[in-house]
């Protein structure tokens, strides 16, 4: 059963407490905050907005507990997640080339109209094709390393399984905060978090990007300069059709309309959600998008009540 889910936009000045008091949530609450890596347990605020009864799953912790206590273990994540850095810098290589030429394309200053909307059309099929690969690609070999090192089998892992279902089994609703995406992610899989999600859920940055089917990686105002939109992996699923996007004002040139119509055309027919500071969605059930969702739309304008 599909939790009722609420994203917030980036919590820098928070609003935890308040949402949770306005859902109802008043009982156990799990939090997940492993983005933040070694910072995990610098949790007292985070515990103190989530209520007195709040628990932190501790995930990034145990994971390195995992990779001390199974040496074996440990070398296969590594030599797997060096496979899949490989995967995705081969995946960037022919991106580049492919948005190069939906560019290019986009940019011709003449021509038949109907002509250039259909070659632009086919160069975003390419693109678009690609990324679905690349994520195929990477849930092969997610596949591949779970059938072969089967984590639920050994003793570390099993053990820190069990005790996070039996804390999601008590907890009302869980929080997911953001950070690193890549490490959020790979701890939600190794912990198996998906099959037993409390009737709530509430998740932000990171962790609302961690809850679609797909996580895309973004960043126009980056101080190398801009670098790449790519698809990274595959998220939980629960907020099915859509590709989400916190501090977009903040990272996304959100003037450069052409730019951004190439966004929203590319993940067609997904939503992309923006989350900006003070945002609040409460899903509909089977994590339909709400009448006042912010959306990039095909023309490049951020447009609002546009949700399917």
């Amino acid at each position: 059963m599909t939790p009722s889910i609420t994203l917030l936009g980036p919590q820098r000045r928070p609003t935890l407490d308040r949402v949770l008091s306005s859902l109802g949530v008043g009982g156990p609450v799990a939090v997940v905050n492993a983005g933040w890596q070694e910072r995990e347990s610098d949790d007292a605020e985070i515990l103190a907005l989530a209520g007195g009864e709040a628990t932190n799953l501790r995930l990034f912790a145990r994971w390195m507990d995992v990779l001390r206590a199974d040496p074996e273990y440990a070398a296969a994540e590594r030599e797997h997640r060096l496979v899949l850095d490989e995967l995705q810098q081969l995946y960037l290589i022919r991106l580049d080339h492919a948005l190069q030429a939906v560019s290019a394309v986009a940019a011709r200053p003449d021509g038949h109209a109907n002509t250039q909307a259909m070659a632009l059309e086919d160069a975003l099929a390419a693109v678009r094709l690609l990324d679905a690969t690349h994520v195929a690609r990477v849930q092969e070999l997610h596949g591949a390393f779970y059938a072969r090192w089967r984590p639920e089998e050994r003793g570390p892992i099993a053990g820190h399984r069990e005790e996070v279902r039996g804390l999601l089994a008590t907890a009302e609703c869980l929080v997911v905060a953001g950070g690193h995406v890549g490490d959020l992610l790979r701890v939600l899989h190794l912990f198996h978090l998906s099959p037993h999600l409390p009737p709530r859920l509430v998740a932000w940055s990171a962790g609302a990007m961690a809850l679609a089917p797909r996580v895309v990686l973004f960043h126009d105002r980056a101080a190398q300069g801009a670098s790449l939109t790519e698809v990274f992996d595959a998220g939980l699923g629960v907020v099915p059709g859509a590709v989400v996007l916190p501090h977009a004002r903040r990272r996304l040139r959100t003037d450069d309309l052409p730019r951004m119509s190439v966004l929203a055309r590319r993940f067609a027919p997904a939503s992309c959600l923006v989350l900006d500071d003070g945002v609040r969605l409460d899903l509909g059930p089977g994590g339909a998008l709400p009448p006042d969702v912010r959306l990039v739309g095909d023309d490049g304008r951020i447009t609002e009540g546009a949700a399917a």
